[in-house]
């Protein structure tokens, strides 16, 4: 009896071990292996995430606009020419829903528009989309940091809150998706205001 007693008690214990070490062995096989789901839950494009480190010109009132201007919040940022007409209007537009759409946590997103030229966005245009950070960013390094398709204007870009680059939304992307991917990063980064 006492043998079949000693006997379960080693095979709970090997199983036991079987049950602790297996997520660490299956994840390291994964890991070597290099795997990478087919599929995942994010709507928009998975960058490989860097922090920005070029500068621009704050329009507003004509400081350097510096990486730490990005920190702290979630930054949704377009790269346009400062005359805006069709399709940059519309990112614009885009981005002001989305950061809306987060109700409470609106304030923990930041809009803002590199400018990739000289033309300097006029009036109408600046009260309309009151609230997004406007950057000159033309002849900068700034603008080199945003990887693109066909054409960076294309894009609409996001950077984590310490700054670093890390997924951008195809041409006419859907709102909706882009509203749930950025309610899933702010649940998930427990941002404090």
């Amino acid at each position: 009896m006492s043998n079949e007693k000693l006997l379960r008690s080693r095979l709970k214990l090997i199983l036991m071990m079987v049950v602790i070490l297996s997520p660490i062995v299956i994840s390291s096989i994964l890991h070597r292996t290099n795997f990478r789901p087919d599929h995942t839950v994010n709507y928009g494009e998975l960058l490989e995430v860097r922090p920005l480190q070029g500068t621009g010109t704050n329009l507003q009132d004509n400081t350097i606009f510096r990486d730490r201007q990005l920190k702290g919040v979630w930054n949704l940022l377009i790269v346009d020419s400062g005359n805006c007409e069709g399709y940059c209007q519309e990112k614009l537009y885009t981005m002001r829903q989305v950061r809306l759409a987060q109700n409470v946590d609106k304030d923990k997103v930041q809009r803002i528009w590199l400018i990739n030229d000289n033309a300097k966005p006029n009036q109408e245009i600046t009260d309309k989309y009151k609230g997004t950070r406007l950057v000159l960013a033309e002849g900068g390094d700034l603008l080199k940091e945003f990887p693109f398709v066909d054409r960076q204007e294309d894009h609409i870009y996001v950077v984590d809150p310490m700054g670093n680059l890390m997924m951008r939304y195809p041409k006419n992307a859907d709102p909706k998706k882009m509203i749930d991917d950025l309610k899933r990063l702010l649940k998930l980064s427990h941002l404090d205001h």
